[in-house]
């Protein structure tokens, strides 16, 4: 992000310029959430994102730190993209908008164990997640 100038310098600006569009946060929750890793893996979301953008956002989350990318070992032409712990700390953050989209759409898809989990034991929730994206 250090080569694109900045609008302004308020903290809702700077998530804006990284999550001003829906394809960053939704590349974010497969990582986080769905386990995905792979450039095809995030082409079968089911908002059905363009390979451009896609391309454009993995580009820009790495670029932000908040994603990294290896070589797959096993397949020398696939890459791996994880969160960074930049990114991992997103995990209030879409735990939130979670709560707030179950609370306010009566058509959410929103898993309720995991409203339940939330509100029961959020940070040994929070430890359970953190850990397995490590």
């Amino acid at each position: 992000m250090a080569t694109q100038k900045r609008k302004s310098d308020c903290p809702i600006n700077f998530a804006l310029e990284i999550f001003g569009d829906k394809w960053t946060f939704l590349i974010v929750r497969d990582l986080m959430f769905k386990g995905k890793h792979y450039y095809g893996e995030f082409l079968q979301m089911e908002e059905k994102i363009a390979t451009n953008i896609l391309a454009d956002r993995l580009v820009l989350l790495e670029d932000t730190g908040i994603v990294t990318r290896t070589i797959d070992e096993a397949h020398n032409s696939k890459k791996i993209y994880k969160l960074s712990q930049k990114g991992i700390d997103l995990l209030p953050v879409l735990t939130e908008v979670i709560l707030w989209s179950a609370k306010y759409d009566k058509l959410s898809a929103v898993d309720k164990k995991f409203i339940s989990q939330v509100k029961k034991d959020r940070e040994g929730l929070f430890a359970k997640i953190t850990e397995s994206l490590k």
